[in-house]
């Protein structure tokens, strides 16, 4: 899927409005031994991508996967994981976020995200 960063609209009190783009949620039909995400640049220069990402659980909790701040050239991917799934509980969702209001420097960059599920 490939996305571009977007600005968050923001109230004159500093509030944020409305909600981000930042959020591509994977739904995850079927048990996976682990999962591997992919982030891959689609803008034309250097960028800085802020990225997390999660597992989402049937119980409704979820798990950091990671959290950090992705400098990418033009068209450069870069993999994370494999994750292990977690004993004894369902994931039925992939979270990857990209973008952060601490680093406004990375709106309008454009990038592909994907997700595999491992067996």
């Amino acid at each position: 899927m490939t996305k571009r960063v977007e600005r968050p609209r923001v109230a004159p009190l500093g509030i944020l409005l409305g909600r981000t783009n930042w959020n591509t949620d994977f739904a995850v039909e079927r048990d996976f031994a682990s999962y591997r995400i992919n982030l891959q640049s689609a803008s034309s220069e250097q960028a800085v991508f802020p990225a997390a990402a999660f597992l989402r659980f049937t119980d409704n909790t979820n798990l950091r996967l990671f959290d950090d701040n992705v400098t990418l050239e033009p068209e450069e991917r870069r993999s994370f994981g494999p994750f292990p799934a977690v004993p004894g509980r369902r994931t039925n969702q992939v979270n990857v976020r990209v973008g952060a209001i601490t680093m406004p420097g990375s709106i309008g960059f454009s990038y592909r995200v994907s997700v595999e599920g491992c067996d």
